[in-house]
């Protein structure tokens, strides 16, 4: 199938599939004029690469284990593939510590908010589906790790 073929099967661009090829993630074969020739299997090779993006992802971690992913459906955790599991528990990681950081960055904002309501200030209200505590979290003098910041 050609390029435009597969951008209608998937809903992603030309474009797009192309950078997906760049990165490693899609591999077509060439046909003898150059043009690109997909097969039915990436369709939901892109489909895959979808949805580990839309988990936050980037494509260098997707690249890593795609090749672990061979269900036509939606993706699965592949048994047979360790590199996969190890992976994903990582990235898990990280997106469970960005989760905590953001959140106590929010609690920082609505203190000062909170501050600044008492000075005469419209009220703040907190928007969000979880009520964060209004006091500032406790510190160890040490910077969020990739704040850029340093202890002092």
């Amino acid at each position: 199938m050609r390029i435009g073929d597969l951008a209608s099967e998937t809903g992603v661009s030309r474009r797009l599939l192309r950078y997906y090829e760049e990165q490693g993630l899609l591999r077509p074969t060439r046909s003898a004029n150059g043009y690109r020739d997909y097969a039915e299997t990436d369709v939901a090779r892109v489909n895959h690469v979808r949805a580990l993006l839309a988990a936050g992802l980037s494509t260098t971690v997707i690249a890593q284990v795609v090749h672990c992913v061979h269900s036509k459906g939606e993706l699965e955790m592949p048994a047979g593939c360790p590199t996969f599991v190890g992976v994903i528990r990582r990235e898990r990681a990280r997106v469970t510590e960005s989760i905590a950081l953001l959140e106590s960055s929010r609690t920082i904002l609505d203190t000062i908010l909170g501050t600044a309501s008492r000075d005469g200030q419209e009220p703040v209200r907190d928007t969000s589906s979880a009520s964060a505590d209004r006091r500032l979290p406790a510190r160890t003098g040490a910077a969020p790790r990739g704040s850029g910041r340093t202890a002092d």
